[in-house]
């Protein structure tokens, strides 16, 4: 065999492992989804109370959320404080610890231990005492009605049925900050890049978050997550940890989503989601887009969105922040918005004693040449949908839409 044969035959065998390593992929990630499916179906018995079928969203809307915040928001009266009790998570884990055997108590996993508790727990006062002055008092307001709100609706919309919900798969998505002892649950496209870089610098990883890459940030392993701890050292951060949580309109976070990984490059994204997007979307579709997966329109993301069959699992950048963070079930401390990303942020930093001269970055992370998405960039790409497929996204996250009392103006 030549030199030539040699190289042709080494050509073809990268291009067969490169092609089986996508499928593979696609295949792993789809199953990985599935599973965590069945989980949620099986082990988290969400009893929510909507209204009646066939009520109006909008109307239902209406009788839920008061007006007032904010254009993003809507005030929420009687701010009530939890005072003078046991944290309910230290009862919980007692009671938890008490029922499994001695085994179990000495292997400490959590891996296969469930929970029983009857949910949401009670409001905890927001510890004040690093912050001085009446700089922040605005703030603070708002931050009290977001917590009273959400508190308020899960309490309203939770059956109160006790839940068997697995502890492992509820605080997967949370990182762990010892130094100022901050849990922090990563919702994509609400700032999360930028929140990891600030939680490195606390953790004493980087001295600036400006010099963090996007690469160090997502793929370094620098942060520890809480559920890489023994069921001891999770319960133990959920009792005393301040645990924060940043979202974002729905609609705004998911056309970031489909802006960031299908209107550029992505060797990831493209191939694995885009080529079976316009595969089973797409009719006539050319020869290019089946091979690349690239040029996904928003109309055929929007229809695997909603697909309950859909030809590929899904994905936490466009994933309900319900499933992302349970809300309803892990009781967080401070509640962020996208919508006042930068003051939200830099409240937060002085309630946990952070450095003075840090603040929270500015910068976008990727992509900073692009318009952020904003309502009125939303509107644009919603003017690609039917009317029929505007409600329907809507109501993929009405639990979202509600839960943090936003509200739709473009359905």
């Amino acid at each position: 065999m030549n030199l030539r044969q040699v190289f042709v035959s080494v050509l073809v065998f990268g291009v067969a492992g490169l092609l089986l390593f996508m499928y593979l992929q696609a295949w792993i990630e789809e199953q990985h989804t599935e599973s965590e499916e069945k989980l949620q179906q099986q082990v988290i018995h969400h009893d929510f109370t909507f209204p009646p079928p066939g009520t109006p969203r909008r109307a239902a809307w209406s009788r839920i959320a008061p007006p007032g915040l904010s254009k993003h928001e809507m005030a929420v009266s009687g701010v009530k404080h939890w005072q003078g009790k046991a944290d309910p998570f230290s009862v919980v884990a007692a009671s938890l610890v008490s029922q499994l055997s001695d085994q179990q108590k000495m292997s400490g996993s959590p891996l296969s231990q469930f929970r029983g508790a009857y949910l949401p727990p009670e409001l905890r006062p927001l510890n004040k005492s690093l912050v001085k002055g009446d700089e922040w008092k605005d703030v603070e307001n708002t931050q009290e009605k977001r917590r009273s709100f959400l508190h308020d609706f899960c309490k309203k919309y939770n059956s109160r049925k006790k839940l068997r919900t697995h502890l492992v798969h509820l605080v997967s998505r949370i990182y762990v900050e010892d130094r100022h002892k901050v849990l922090y649950c990563e919702v994509p496209k609400a700032g999360c890049s930028n929140w990891k870089r600030v939680l490195m610098v606390l953790n004493g990883l980087a001295a600036s978050a400006h010099n963090i890459s996007h690469d160090d940030v997502h793929y370094g392993k620098h942060l520890r997550k809480l559920d890489s701890y023994d069921l001891k050292g999770i319960y133990t951060r959920l009792d005393t940890y301040t645990k924060i949580i940043f979202v974002r309109d729905p609609m705004e976070r998911l056309v970031s989503a489909f802006r960031d990984k299908f209107e550029h490059p992505n060797i990831y994204y493209h191939p694995v989601f885009g080529k079976a997007i316009i595969k089973k979307y797409r009719p006539n579709a050319n020869e290019e887009a089946l091979k690349t997966g690239s040029g996904v329109k928003f109309k055929e993301f929007i229809q695997y969105l909603l697909d309950s069959h859909r030809p590929v699992g899904m994905d936490i950048h466009w994933e309900q922040v319900s499933k992302l963070c349970y809300p309803c079930l892990i009781n967080y401390d401070f509640i962020g918005k996208f919508e006042t990303l930068e003051e939200d942020a830099n409240y937060f930093l002085r309630l946990v004693g952070a450095p003075a001269e840090l603040k929270f970055p500015k910068f976008k992370d990727r992509h900073s040449s692009d318009k952020r998405t904003s309502a009125e960039v939303v509107r644009e790409y919603l003017k690609e949908l039917s009317e029929e497929e505007r409600q329907l996204t809507y109501d993929f996250y009405y639990l979202d839409y509600l839960m943090f009392n936003y509200t739709s103006s473009t359905v």
